[in-house]
């Protein structure tokens, strides 16, 4: 029994299953050490359904209940984001927008949005390279999970983490509500489509190539096998001249057949054709 003092009776055994659902459905592998973690988040939906114990609540997922594996899922991915985080990327990002002036609309994916800041300060930069509110680029940035990406499309945030900006960024890009939080202006927010996206599922139902993809810090829940076989259809999505853009603690050394370091955790495709992608 793992921790017998516990509110919910949660055995080993419920914790494999757990770990077994969430990497069938979403390919993210949940360490053994990882008990608590499990257990505190979903101690909220056993209370919330009036449950005793985890053996219960896995009958109600097994019965098929939707709703309720969605809350599931959402519960156990982990949403730590912030403006324009690892920083350099967005200055990578901000000179080959302004290399790519003459190609037309540049499409980019950011492939786990969280709750808006990753594609918002895409799209902040796309405005800066542009000098404009309305460059030609398009945005579409996909989750698993439906909560954060609720959250995403309002391009509502607390002022203390919209303040960070500075005050030019925020007087340019950004609305003061009367709560005292800032919306982004409708100009940013009507340059990305949010949408819910399993990077394991067999069909994405995208439309590249992609003049440069975002996946950052997420590679780091998957094992190698589950990486790999993103990475390859990553590979024909991306332009030619594309560039992929990972997390600082991750690299592709085992995916060097489709991409190849340019520098600061950025990739662009190991085989270039001479026409392009």
């Amino acid at each position: 029994m793992l921790g017998s003092n516990r509110e919910f009776q949660f055995t080993e055994a419920d914790f494999e299953k757990i770990r077994v659902k969430i990497y069938n459905y979403a390919g993210i592998s949940l360490a053994t050490s990882k008990h608590d973690m499990v257990y505190g988040r979903l101690a909220k939906r056993l209370r919330a359904l009036n449950l005793k114990t985890f053996n219960e609540y896995l009958q109600v997922l097994e019965r098929g209940d939707q709703k309720e594996f969605e809350l599931f899922t959402n519960s156990l991915t982990t949403n730590l984001t912030s403006f324009f985080r690892e920083a350099h990327h967005f200055e990578i990002l901000n000179q080959q927008l302004k290399n790519w002036r003459s190609v037309g609309t540049i499409n980019i994916w950011c492939s786990a949005s969280s709750t808006g800041e990753e594609p918002y300060s895409i799209a902040i930069t796309a405005c800066e390279a542009f000098d404009s509110l309305r460059p030609p680029v398009k945005i579409i940035a996909t989750d698993l999970d439906t909560n954060v990406l609720d959250v995403a499309r309002q391009g509502i945030y607390p002022a203390l983490e919209v303040q960070k900006l500075g005050p030019q960024r925020v007087s340019k890009f950004f609305d003061k509500q009367a709560d005292g939080r800032y919306q982004l202006k409708s100009e940013l927010r009507n340059m990305i489509v949010f949408r819910k996206l399993n990077l394991i599922e067999a069909n994405w139902m995208l439309r590249g190539p992609f003049d440069a993809i975002f996946c950052r810090n997420v590679m780091i829940y998957f094992d190698k096998p589950t990486q790999l076989k993103i990475l390859q259809r990553f590979a024909p999505l991306l332009k030619n001249d594309g560039l992929l853009f990972v997390g600082h603690s991750e690299n592709l050394y085992h995916a060097a057949e489709y991409f190849k370091l340019q520098g600061k955790t950025v990739y662009e495709l190991a085989k270039r054709s001479t026409g392009g992608v």
